[in-house]
């Protein structure tokens, strides 16, 4: 996928202010526009100029765009793609597309704003009421597993006096319910926009994501974490206690258990109404051979054993 700088496209500076925008858009509308134009490529410079400009006259998408871009450290072109979570903290109000307008935009702009408008229609409401806003959350994983309460501070973009895109901070303590899980919406009523002629504000929906762990990895409602093990263990068989994200453990280890071996906790997963599981992935480790003893012992097992792993490829 190629990064579209859509300040390039539209021959602006990144700071340009709303008119700025428009203007540019309305120039370069005149010279491209395919039932007019005699440049070559007209029609598809034209669907470029119309995605710039719905970005950059959108501040919601602006402010998110320039997040993504810093200043343009991604050059036009350029193979991208977006970082995981790289929305995460904006708050988007309830105003969308449908497919119809977005048909002929690129992969670049479906991959960025695609989940934005789907959310944006699911919850829009009668326009006297106060417009739904989401944003998306990076959570702890221990959140999902015990409930909380966190502080949270979302970023809503909007335009300034001289018409260029600010953030402001919105500031709201969120109560996480135990067994939430990625692409979970958390509902907050009320604390979307504000309503109209005493018409109720919206309602803010927040998309769970999971930070990066250090230790798991989440698919869906499961979990997965590396289990460390002796050689001996993992010959012999053992049963070792292992701290996981709810407590802690005893692991039975089968006899004969390689690297990579599966071993799977039922429902230790994302506890959620119907929990996920807990998989432990064996990783074998071998004792360091760093004294005189390790590597008598090394030595004595290699002569004793006379054991080729590369057996089966002939060798």
């Amino acid at each position: 996928m190629e990064f579209k700088d859509y300040y390039k496209i539209l021959g602006i500076s990144r700071d340009a202010a709303a008119d700025d925008i428009k203007k540019a858009f309305r120039r370069l509308a005149r010279k491209y526009h395919p039932d007019v134009s005699k440049e070559p490529n007209a029609e598809q410079n034209m669907k470029e100029v119309n995605e710039a400009y719905t970005v950059l006259s959108d501040p919601e998408k602006r402010a998110a765009y320039d997040q993504l871009a810093q200043g343009g450290r991604y050059q036009a072109g350029s193979d991208f793609q977006p970082p995981p979570g790289w929305d995460a903290g904006f708050e988007f109000s309830g105003r969308g597309f449908n497919g119809a307008e977005t048909a002929d935009f690129s992969d670049f702009f479906a991959e960025l704003f695609a989940q934005q408008m789907g959310a944006r229609h699911r919850h829009a409401q009668h326009r006297m009421r106060g417009e739904d806003h989401h944003a998306k959350i990076m959570l702890d994983l221990e959140d999902s597993y015990h409930g909380a309460t966190r502080s949270l501070t979302l970023r809503m973009p909007k335009l300034d006096e001289q018409g260029r895109t600010i953030l402001t901070d919105h500031m709201l303590n969120v109560k996480i319910p135990k067994g939430v899980y990625t692409g979970q919406v958390i509902r907050l009523a009320g604390q979307g926009g504000p309503g109209t002629a005493g018409e109720a504000a919206g309602d803010l929906f927040l998309e769970v994501n999971f930070k990066p762990h250090a230790r798991y990895n989440i698919e869906n409602k499961d979990v997965y974490a590396v289990l460390p093990v002796a050689p001996w263990e993992a010959a012999l068989g053992a049963t070792v206690k292992i701290p996981v994200p709810d407590g802690l453990v005893e692991v039975r280890i089968p006899e004969h258990s390689q690297s990579g071996k599966k071993l799977r906790l039922k429902g230790r997963g994302i506890p959620a109404a119907v929990p996920g599981n807990l998989y432990l992935v064996v990783e074998i480790v071998l004792p360091p051979a760093d004294t005189p003893k390790a590597r008598e012992f090394y030595q004595n097992m290699a002569q004793e054993l006379g054991f080729n792993p590369r057996q089966h490829l002939g060798v």
